[in-house]
C-alpha cells in the first residue's frame, strides 16, 4: 500500500458556517478529533488534522503552555498537523488584503501569527508538514470597483505576509474559492499569483470543491472553460479540468479532496461558496478518485509528489451529517482509494 500522500481530515468544518445566529451551533474541536479518530477501514486509519486558528478551537493569540497542550491532545490521538488557517478576516481581528494600510497591517499580523504557531508546532515533533492558508479577506463587488489596481494591492500584502512565512520557515496558501475577490476565478488566481512573484513561499490551494465551479465560470463567466452548451458531458468536464489543472498545478502546495454538486451553499456568516458535499453523495458531479489525479499528477500523467499530505474537507455540512460514523468512514474510505490510485510509497 501507498503510504504518501498522508490523510488528513480538516477541523474547520465544525466551525465554518456555524455559530452565528440562524445557523447550527458550532462543533467543539475535541469532538470533531473524535469523530476522525474513529474512522477506520481495514486497519488504515486518518494520519493527521489540519486545523482552523480561530476561537474555539485554537486561538490565534495562544500561549506557548496553549500550543504544547494542544499539541499533546492532538498527539494523543495518534495524528499529526498538517496546514493551518491563518483567520485573516476582519470579524477575526484581520482586515481586507486590498484595504486600508491599516486593514492590511492586521491581515499581515494574522499571519505573523499564524506562522508562530505553525512554527512551534513544527519545534514540538508534531507537524512535519504543512503550510498557512490565505485568502484575499474581500468580497468580488468591491474588488470589481478596480480590478487590476486591486489585484495589485493583494499581491503587495500577500509579499509582506510572505516576507513574514519565510522568517518562521513556513509556506503559504492562497485558497481558490469563488467568494474571495480576485481570486474568485482560475485566471484571476493565476494573475494574482504571477504579479506576486513568491512561488517559493507563496502557492495556490486546490480544492476539488471549489475548483469545479472555477471551470464552470461560476462568478466569473468570462473564465468559463467548459463550453456552453455543456450538459455534463464526461469528456467535455475533462477537458476543463485538464486546462485548468495544468495552469495552476505549478502553484499548487496544498490540496483538498472534495465534492460537489455543481451548486453554491452559504451558511452562517460564510459567503456562498461551492457546495461540499459528502464522498458518495449520487448528485456529486466529480469522480473524485479520477478528478483528483489532475492535481496530483503532472501533464504526462506521473504522480508528481509534491502534496505529502491531502486533506478532506467537508464545510458546511450538517451537524447530525457530522456526527454519523459511518460519515469520516465513507470519507476516508475514498481518500484512502486517492492514494491508491495516485499517491507513493517512502
Amino acid at each position: 500500500m501507498n503510504n504518501y500522500p498522508k490523510l488528513h481530515n480538516a477541523m474547520w468544518p465544525g466551525l465554518v458556517g456555524k455559530g452565528s445566529p440562524g445557523a447550527e451551533p458550532g462543533i467543539d474541536l475535541d469532538t470533531m478529533l473524535d469523530l476522525t479518530a474513529g474512522a477506520e477501514v481495514n486497519g488504515v486509519k486518518f494520519d493527521g488534522v489540519d486545523l482552523f486558528l480561530c476561537d474555539p478551537h485554537v486561538s490565534i493569540d495562544s500561549s506557548d503552555d496553549d500550543i504544547k497542550a494542544l499539541a499533546d491532545k492532538i498527539q494523543a490521538k495518534g495524528f499529526v498537523v498538517g496546514s493551518l488557517v491563518a483567520p485573516v478576516w476582519p470579524p477575526t481581528g484581520g482586515g481586507s488584503a486590498m484595504g486600508s494600510a491599516e486593514d492590511r497591517a492586521k491581515f499581515v499580523d494574522q499571519v505573523r501569527k499564524s506562522c508562530r504557531i505553525g512554527a512551534q508546532l513544527r519545534n514540538l515533533g508534531i507537524r512535519p508538514h504543512g503550510l498557512v492558508r490565505i485568502d484575499s479577506s474581500c468580497g468580488i463587488a468591491e474588488w470589481a470597483e478596480d480590478p487590476t489596481g486591486n489585484t495589485t494591492k493583494i499581491a503587495a500584502t500577500f509579499r509582506e505576509a510572505a516576507k513574514v512565512a519565510a522568517d518562521h520557515g513556513e509556506q503559504l496558501a492562497a485558497e481558490g474559492e469563488i467568494c474571495w475577490g480576485g481570486m474568485h476565478s482560475w485566471k484571476y488566481m493565476l494573475q494574482l499569483l504571477e504579479e506576486l512573484a513568491c512561488p517559493e513561499t507563496v502557492g495556490f490551494q486546490a480544492d476539488m470543491a471549489h475548483t469545479l465551479l472555477y471551470a464552470l465560470g461560476y462568478n466569473a463567466p468570462e473564465h468559463r472553460i467548459v463550453p456552453e452548451s455543456f450538459n455534463w458531458e464526461p469528456d467535455a468536464l475533462a477537458a476543463a479540468l485538464r486546462e485548468m489543472t495544468s495552469a495552476l498545478r505549478p502553484w499548487t502546495l496544498d490540496f483538498h479532496v472534495a465534492q460537489n454538486d455543481a451548486t453554491v451553499k452559504g451558511s452562517g456568516s460564510h459567503d456562498k461558496t461551492g457546495r461540499h458535499c459528502l464522498a458518495n453523495d449520487p448528485n456529486g458531479k466529480l469522480d473524485i478518485v479520477r478528478d483528483a489525479g489532475y492535481w496530483l499528477r503532472d501533464d504526462a500523467g506521473v504522480v508528481t509528489r509534491r502534496i505529502n499530505h491531502i486533506c478532506w474537507d467537508g464545510c458546511m455540512f450538517p451537524n447530525d451529517v457530522m456526527h454519523q460514523g459511518d460519515t469520516w468512514s465513507n470519507i476516508l474510505a475514498t481518500m484512502i482509494q486517492v492514494r491508491e490510485t495516485h499517491g507513493w510509497s517512502a
